[in-house]
């Protein structure tokens, strides 16, 4: 009886409606392992499930973090064991799905065990950062933690104002906490880890479908409401899947079809890393393509219902 089941894939894969029909069949909860769909601000265009798949089946951490907000593989750690322990003692079976590999790799290797980081701290490099610059904040680590300064490129402002937050809270090192042995929130052992890869031509077909579909029900809208908020363009929201092309259009540099294309190619080249990453960190997990995902469901229903 497995304490968890773990659905991975790239997007579009159709990972999520295996994920959904299980839950329906077997008592369970979706628990979100995708890094986009945390936002609240952007359904249509992360492809968070509907209302009506909502209904079908309870689900867990999707829309639950404001677009403002950083989200971290950290919080999102402490959210997972806490949907964990309420659907175990809710007896429902945790369903985990998402594109995300990091989330899947922090649930069955752990994270380094850094304390929080204080608020003012990390409001006071954000600050920084915002008004002076990636080379000021970088400057400010290299004088300050020269091993963290020499892992990161000097232009990525997020893991750099991390990292200082990190030895201003601390008084340690990023890097010393990353040496301290990890905790995970699930054994793989004790799982079933599923990758859903349908066949590349197949994929890129359902790219391309689901984002005319996206399209068609309100993408474009959703990123106009977006960009009313003036957010920070470095937060990780902003560079959620179509955001980028689909913003310029609305600000006039690029047309309605070129936008719709440049937002198919980043997604294709998306899921194009996904199945790198998979292959290379999900060897041992069980490999299915569109027409074996069916069947697999039918025997992991019949499995799971045999020891229940």
């Amino acid at each position: 009886m497995p304490r968890a089941v773990l659905i991975a894939g790239p997007t579009a894969s159709g990972k999520s409606g295996l994920a959904l029909d299980l839950a329906e069949e077997l008592g369970g909860i979706v628990i979100n392992a995708d890094s986009m769909q945390v936002y609240r601000e952007l359904r249509v265009l992360t492809a968070r499930p509907s209302v009506a798949d909502e209904a079908r089946a309870p689900h867990a951490l999707y829309g639950s973090v404001d677009g403002s907000d950083a989200y971290s593989a950290g919080r999102y750690v402490a959210d997972a064991k806490r949907v964990l322990d309420e659907a175990q003692k809710s007896r429902r079976l945790p369903i985990f799905v998402g594109g995300t590999g990091l989330y899947f790799k922090a649930l069955i290797e752990g994270l380094s065990p850094i304390p929080p980081v204080a608020e003012d701290v990390r409001a006071f490099w954000r600050r920084e950062a915002a008004e002076k610059g990636a080379a000021h904040v970088f400057a400010q680590l290299t004088a300050r933690d020269s091993e963290m300064a020499g892992r990161l490129a000097p232009g990525d402002t997020q893991r750099i104002v991390r990292a200082l937050e990190v030895i201003d809270s601390t008084g340690q090192s990023l890097a010393e906490w990353q040496r301290l042995p990890r905790e995970p929130v699930l054994d793989l052992a004790e799982t079933l880890p599923l990758l859903v890869m349908p066949e590349r031509a197949e994929l890129v077909q359902r790219i391309d479908r689901r984002f005319d579909e996206m399209i068609r029900i309100g993408a474009l809208d959703e990123v106009a409401q977006l960009d009313r908020l003036g957010l920070d363009p470095k937060l990780p929201i902003m560079g959620a899947l179509g955001v980028g092309p689909l913003r310029r259009h609305l600000a006039g540099t690029l047309s309605f079809d070129e936008a719709v294309e440049a937002g198919k190619v980043e997604s294709r080249q998306y899921s194009k890393r996904q199945a790198t990453w998979a292959r290379g960190n999900m060897i041992s997990w069980k490999r299915l393509n569109t027409q074996e995902m069916e069947r697999e469901r039918s025997k992991i229903v019949r499995f799971i219902q045999s020891r229940d």
